[in-house]
């Protein structure tokens, strides 16, 4: 086998990301510090084995790729319209602000205007990933400020692509003439929009019915390969027919593919693949990591650091509070959340590195900033009231004060309720929970059936397709603040739904359709929050009976207490 070491090279790779991540899991950190320090310890600058560096930034690719495929599918512009007002000046605000803070240290040690600019981006972005898990663990994440936090991180992350697209025209030269720069601009822009009118094109007419048909073979794997040739394919052709970055392409593809049909079950299926790609880009990350340079380097380091766990939490503390007029501990909680780098900032450093605007001391700078914010960010951000309180002291006060937020959970998803599947019970008790008020969001299987429903387009009936037991599907039908959950099929599985649905929401009401008898009398008395479980044969029995009494001109006394000797038989 020619290539052993390549193998060897992924393999103790992602064995090193996994012990790691599983430990700073343990650690109440993000794995991302794990999958640094196993890149950084495979890497060239430790003793002992040396991973293939070459090969795993090839193998990274994909996973920038697949990033950004993913920001595309969670784009969702209702999300940014809900808060608008203060999370896209905010963001531009910040954005601004420290972009300018960051060129003016790089021109203070010396760096390229070009390479200046580039720092002062990396340290404006946050990690949207590292801001959801913040969020979710904190129980914020459904919250107003949760709200506002993720609609910055949105604009913020329209901000990079945008960067993206235009990084490669204005980073080339510094003595590129203005009319260069303007004639090389307008063509780009206009091959942007030509690759947008084409995506549009195929995402209209030519995606929905792939997916389809694949959706109509039942085959998962086929499924999950038609995601991911759809996001690469789209990314390359972006790049061939458009010269546009391949980011850009995955990005808007993923937009279309979320808006669709199938956006959910892309989602929770088909982009878990990415988080392994994703894995090698941070190894390879990690494997750029010099401890030598930072000593060396040490106060650019520090200065870089300062920037992000620092100054940028206060700018943005101080934007939200005082320019957009929001309460003074909302304003921390949004602002301290954004003090952490991440996935975007490694991307944008990785520019710097393919136009050699960036030497090596800059790109660790930027990595050890990432490492030690992303470390210490949910430990900062657990600590938001002892923040406000000293800021309270220090003479800093506002005259909005505000308690623990409540859920932001509008009038319909107060009622809101998850049917599991559309067959005939599925049907009659959508109609009446629907005649009567609530909000029902079905999660169905069968792309027909998820397609006659929504042409319906019935008020207050939503429907998801996807596998109702993947946690995301779940957690897309918002599990989280749902009253109950009906699993109406009998050939779900119902006990590891059961168990799944419990973890996420152990509050919920549960009501399950079971096919045979012992398996309802198993889970009612397994599943302490379940509320009952109903078995068809068991219906069967009752309906059958009660009719034969029925033709048997029974009295109504009679039918009711064999009915009753039946359940207490039965049941």
């Amino acid at each position: 086998m020619g290539n052993i070491d390549i193998i060897l090279s992924i393999t103790f790779g992602l064995f090193l990301a996994l012990t790691f991540g599983f430990i700073t899991q343990k650690l109440k950190l993000s794995p991302i510090v794990g999958y640094l320090i196993a890149g950084f310890i495979v890497g060239p600058h430790t003793p002992g084995t040396v991973a293939n560096e070459h090969l795993a930034k090839e193998l990274a690719e994909f996973g920038i790729i697949l990033l950004m495929f993913s920001v595309g599918l969670h784009f969702r512009p209702k999300d940014l319209l809900s808060v608008q007002k203060i999370a896209l000046p905010g963001s531009l605000i910040e954005i601004t602000i420290m972009t300018t803070i960051g060129t003016l240290v790089g021109r203070y040690f010396n760096l390229p205007l070009n390479a200046s600019i580039l720092l002062g981006i990396s340290v404006s972005i946050a990690s949207t990933v590292i801001l959801t898990r913040v969020l979710q663990e904190n129980g914020t994440f459904n919250t107003q400020t949760g709200h506002i936090a993720t609609g910055w991180l949105i604009v913020e992350d329209f901000f990079t692509i945008l960067v993206l697209v235009l990084a490669p025209i204005l980073l080339v030269s510094s003595h590129t003439s203005f009319n260069q720069v303007a004639s090389v601009l307008s063509l780009a822009i206009f091959k942007i929009i030509m690759l947008v009118v084409f995506i549009i094109f195929i995402g209209k007419r030519i995606l929905p019915r792939i997916l389809i048909y694949i959706a109509k073979t039942n085959q998962r794997d086929l499924f999950t390969l038609s995601v991911i040739v759809i996001a690469l394919g789209i990314a390359v052709l972006s790049t061939k027919l458009f010269g546009a970055s391949m980011a850009l392409g995955a990005f808007l593809a993923g937009m279309l593919v979320g808006q669709s049909d199938f956006g959910a079950r892309a989602t929770a299926e088909a982009l878990p693949i990415k988080d392994t790609f994703a894995v090698l880009f941070f190894l390879s990350i990690g494997m750029l990591f010099n401890p030598l340079l930072i000593t060396k380097h040490l106060y650019f380091s520090l200065v870089v650091l300062g920037l992000v766990i620092i100054v940028k939490p206060l700018v943005a503390t101080f934007i939200v509070s005082f320019i957009l007029r929001q309460p003074l501990k909302r304003a921390i909680s949004i602002g301290f959340s954004l003090g952490q780098i991440g996935e975007f900032s490694f991307i944008i450093a990785g520019l710097g590195i393919q136009y050699n605007l960036f030497n090596d001391f800059i790109t660790n700078a930027i990595i050890t900033a990432a490492i030690i914010s992303i470390t210490l960010n949910h430990m900062v951000y657990k600590n938001i009231n002892f923040i406000y309180k000293i800021l309270n002291k220090l003479g800093i006060k506002d005259k909005n004060q505000m308690s623990n937020e409540p859920l932001l959970i509008s009038g319909d998803e107060k009622h809101r309720i998850i049917i599991i599947g559309y067959g005939p019970v599925g049907k009659c008790l959508t109609q009446i929970l629907q005649r009567n008020g609530f909000s029902i969001v079905i999660i169905e299987m069968n792309i027909d059936t998820v397609r006659k429903i929504k042409k319906q387009n019935i008020e207050g009936i939503q429907v998801i397709y996807g596998d109702a037991n993947n946690r995301e599907i779940l957690r897309h039908a918002g599990i989280d603040f749902s009253q109950a959950f009906i699993i109406s099929t009998s050939g779900a599985p119902s006990k590891e739904l059961i168990k799944l649905v419990r973890s996420l929401n152990p509050k919920i009401r549960i009501l399950a359709h079971t096919h045979y008898l012992n398996e309802s009398k198993f889970l009612n008395k397994q599943s302490p929050n379940l509320q009952m479980a109903f078995s068809g044969e068991y219906a069967v029995a009752v309906s059958l009976s009660r009719f034969l009494m029925k033709e048997l001109n029974f009295e109504e006394s009679v039918i009711e207490k064999e009915c009753s000797a039946i359940e207490e038989t039965l049941l």
